[in-house]
């Protein structure tokens, strides 16, 4: 069983080039003869401390992308303008409202009270309008007595019944949110508020922005692209949105987004054609920002691509790292086409049956210099 056992790991190191070596301060870096000379020596405790992959290069169809930048917008369904619905002095809830606070759907967030002033005095418009409604409704109800008894025509009777029912719905409309201090403004749903207008204390007419609420959770991004790109447009079909701090790139299903339109004619203050996406605010982006985008359009022409994560650049140059065996590793140059910003397509110096390295290639990239400064690097013993 033993003899198995040995001649089952040897073969299986063999597939990698690799022989077994029973000097522990060299384990792993005795290779035979089909490891590449100068090879680079990542041996498996390195890989486990680290995310680390490996994977062979993907043949699929990867259109042309378009590179550019998109500003974040909430969208209109997300936000809401908060007015004053009377003339007079606006008082804050609280005596302070700040950008960004949190607010839930009816909190009161403003009263508009004309108490102090001469005219337009929201306790004079209440109270008038209670008495115009409570007189309006006793004439309604004796009128429909008199018409029993058709002392009063259809005609007088309907005219009695519109100015009550014009009374009541102006009484309700004043008396809605009215308090003692004048009329509450609350927020309409949960939200933040996004800006205000106005300083407590001040006078605001009646109609007058307060402020802007939203609830961040719908964007629209708003990219602008050059007009050379306008024959690819109407062949969009997706897109990668890079986060605001730029530390990862998401597709659009991921965001749970779309392409909305693009315009058919050039912005006359860009000179660029706008194309609008609507995304879920999953990734902390900010209204009013702006974010890196990948347009990409469709194409049926496979092309070998690789994950954004195995390519390394040195001065221009840019490099994957193939995996000659377990612990062994080649560095490799490429030609680069299109990226989306997730994947990269390879034009050149890579086939699609050789496995390279997904996560970790900063490291292997390490492992290569320790090698280089080590004598005995890629030598047996």
């Amino acid at each position: 069983m033993k003899k198995i056992f040995l001649a089952v790991l040897v073969s299986g190191m063999a597939l990698y080039g690799c022989k077994h070596n029973h000097n522990e301060s060299d384990a792993g870096r005795d290779c035979d003869k089909d490891v590449p000379e100068g090879s680079i020596h990542f041996h498996t405790g390195q890989q486990e401390k680290i995310r680390f992959a490996a994977e062979f290069p993907v043949v699929e169809p990867f259109g042309q992308v378009i590179r550019t930048t998109a500003q974040v917008l909430s969208a209109p369904e997300d936000e809401a303008v908060i007015s004053a619905r009377m003339s007079g002095i606006v008082l804050f809830s609280g005596n302070n409202l700040s950008e960004g606070q949190t607010v839930h759907a009816g909190q009161t967030l403003f009263t508009v009270s004309g108490a102090s002033l001469a005219g337009n005095n929201s306790q004079v418009k209440f109270t008038e309008a209670l008495n115009n409604y409570k007189k309006a409704e006793s004439d309604y109800q004796r009128a429909k007595d008199l018409k029993t008894d058709q002392i009063v025509s259809e005609k007088d009777f309907l005219r009695i019944q519109a100015d009550y029912e014009n009374a009541k719905a102006v009484y309700h409309t004043v008396y809605q949110n009215f308090s003692g201090k004048g009329q509450a403004i609350s927020a309409p749903f949960q939200s933040y508020i996004k800006q205000v207008f106005v300083e407590n204390g001040r006078f605001v007419e009646e109609g007058q922005p307060l402020a802007i609420v939203s609830k961040n959770k719908t964007l629209l991004l708003r990219a602008d692209v050059q007009a050379k790109h306008a024959a690819r447009l109407p062949y969009l079909s997706s897109a990668s949105v890079v986060s605001p701090d730029k530390s990862a790139v998401y597709d659009l299903p991921e965001l749970n987004g779309r392409i909305l339109s693009f315009g058919k004619s050039i912005d006359p203050e860009s000179y660029r054609i706008p194309v609008s996406i609507r995304i879920d605010n999953k990734a902390g982006f900010v209204s009013g920002g702006f974010v890196e985008v990948y347009l990409k359009t469709r194409s049926e022409n496979p092309v070998m691509t690789v994950p954004v994560s195995a390519l390394t650049e040195e001065q221009g140059v840019y490099f994957v790292y193939v995996q000659s065996g377990p612990e062994h590793f080649e560095k490799r140059e490429v030609a680069i086409g299109a990226t989306d910003g997730i994947r990269t397509e390879i034009l050149s110096g890579l086939n699609r049956e050789e496995k390279i390295v997904t996560q970790g290639a900063v490291s292997v990239k390490l492992a290569q210099s320790a090698d280089a400064l080590d004598p005995h690097a890629g030598h047996a013993h």
